[in-house]
């Protein structure tokens, strides 16, 4: 883990930000990213790879995606997303990536230029006064668990940044306003206002990336007023690249 207590400081400059979601990489098309990668590379100081990295979650599919990522010479940082789990080998496909250089945020921090980095992959609920409760069936107390563990994971993470400038990635989304476009019956299936809630206690988040809504739009807001961008690949962002970019 990079030192938690770097300062924002030793920030020469604006960090340069690139994110991107929802690359669902496969076996059979190897190469398909290495050349955005080595623009990223020209274009960024760091790369954030916000979940569903694979399409099936197999080793195979990430081993393609490591071979193009080869073309990335900046920092990569990445969280997991629900496609990188379909097949029971998200362990392996994270470890395939970490071999590649990826480092990997749900269980550690890392700052680079004095801007720290925290990410989970989060989970569905739904958002405000529509969120699931736990009540009732035990798999729905299991499912609404599980949203509560991912926001309690995040918090932990942002706590142990001490930074003054902090990006979080994810893979669910933490506000419901960058799912417009998306059938609202499926917003609760896409994120949960809990990520947000837990995001918007802390005062040093700059920007918040998240994927896994293909159909929705690229920016939103907390009700605090911190920027989220939803760089899911087929979500059209500013300067038409698949690839966000931010400064921050």
């Amino acid at each position: 883990m990079t030192d938690p207590r770097a300062s924002a400081a030793a920030n020469g400059g604006r960090l340069r930000v690139a994110a991107i979601a929802d690359v669902h990489a496969t076996a059979a098309a190897k190469g398909q990213w290495r050349e955005p990668f080595a623009e990223i590379s020209h274009a960024a100081d760091v790369l954030c790879l916000c979940g569903d990295l694979t399409n099936l979650g197999t080793r195979a599919e990430a081993e393609s995606l490591a071979e193009d990522l080869r073309a990335c010479a900046i920092p990569a940082f990445a969280v997991l997303g629900n496609h990188d789990y379909h097949s029971g080998q998200a362990e392996q496909v994270e470890r395939v990536l970490c071999d590649a250089g990826v480092k990997f945020l749900e269980d550690e921090v890392h700052i680079v230029k004095g801007v720290g980095f925290a990410g989970v992959k989060g989970f569905g609920g739904g958002f405000d006064g529509r969120m699931l409760g736990a009540f009732g069936e035990p798999a729905i107390k299991a499912f609404v668990q599980e949203a509560l563990d991912q926001a309690l994971r995040l918090e932990h993470a942002l706590h142990s940044l001490e930074t003054e400038q902090t990006v979080v990635l994810l893979h669910y989304a933490p506000i419901p306003e960058t799912l417009s476009g998306e059938a609202e019956s499926i917003y609760p299936f896409l994120g949960s206002s809990r990520l947000a809630e837990t995001i918007d206690r802390f005062d040093e988040v700059r920007a918040v990336f998240h994927g896994h809504a293909h159909h929705g739009i690229h920016e939103g807001h907390t009700r605090k007023g911190i920027p989220v961008y939803n760089v899911a690949v087929p979500v059209p962002k500013p300067g038409g690249k698949a690839y966000a970019l931010i400064e921050v």
